[in-house]
């Protein structure tokens, strides 16, 4: 029987992977054989993550990538496919902020940073990496988008608005890397992370947020990283342009 999660012989770049749940994607897709770079815009953050999974048998480097700037994202691209031999194969765009305010309250430059980390971000992440990138059936692009892009969230605009332009931007390039033979995909995840505290410690909206899951808890990081593995392995080969939700049926 195939094996459909092995991702041995291959390389990936995970983003905002110093905690939370891209350090959770990054152990889980060396843990399935793939050999990763793990960053962060700090690179004591990614490199104790690239070490821990080092210590557990599993092949890392990392570095320091701030993905606002092109020059550190062509850089860090050209890093990840060296793990692979010259070729890139898995790329998880999850670096992220958030600044959740009221409406009345959002400021110009929580706005523009917003988009300039997830959409910016992304835009040169998978640009940089486009080059190095198979066109076997085995590369994969993975957006990080979330329920507040689908939905809209209380007191989140300006994430909504940005995770929401990840959408369009995972399918628009799915199809255009379709002959390729690249899947472009997002997948949505809600955990208990550094960058959900805010949320998850504001009365407010915290009450709002778990009104709105089924399930009634956050996900630890590790029980979303699964779905990232799926989507990078031979499980999703006929898979692209499309949205998973993995968190606890709150977008059903």
């Amino acid at each position: 029987m195939k094996t459909y999660f092995d991702l041995t012989g291959r390389s990936a770049l995970v983003t905002g992977a110093g905690a939370g749940i891209g350090a959770a994607v990054s152990e889980a897709l060396a843990a399935a054989g793939a050999s990763v770079l793990v960053t962060d815009m700090s690179g004591d953050a990614a490199a104790a993550v690239a070490e821990r999974i080092n210590t557990a048998g599993g092949k890392a480097d990392s570095a320091a990538l701030d993905v606002s700037d092109r020059d550190a994202a062509v850089a860090a691209a050209a890093q990840a496919a060296a793990l692979g031999e010259g070729k890139l194969h898995i790329v998880v765009n999850n670096a992220g902020v958030t600044s959740p305010a009221m409406f009345p309250k959002l400021t110009d430059e929580t706005f523009r940073l917003t988009f300039d980390i997830h959409v910016m971000g992304t835009f040169h992440v998978t640009q940089s990496a486009l080059p190095h990138m198979p066109t076997d059936g085995t590369a994969r692009v993975i957006n990080v988008t979330s329920a507040a892009g689908i939905t809209g969230t209380l007191g989140q605009v300006n994430y909504s608005a940005a995770k929401a332009g990840l959408i369009g931007f995972t399918k628009s390039l799915a199809r255009e890397l379709a002959p390729k033979n690249i899947m472009v995909n997002a997948l949505a995840p809600l955990a208990a992370t550094p960058m959900t505290e805010t949320i998850r410690t504001n009365e407010k909206f915290a009450a709002n947020m778990m009104n709105r899951i089924p399930l009634k808890r956050w996900a630890e990081a590790d029980e979303v990283a699964g779905a990232f593995v799926f989507m990078a392995s031979d499980a999703a080969s006929y898979i692209t342009g499309q949205v998973l939700p993995v968190d606890g049926g709150m977008v059903m």
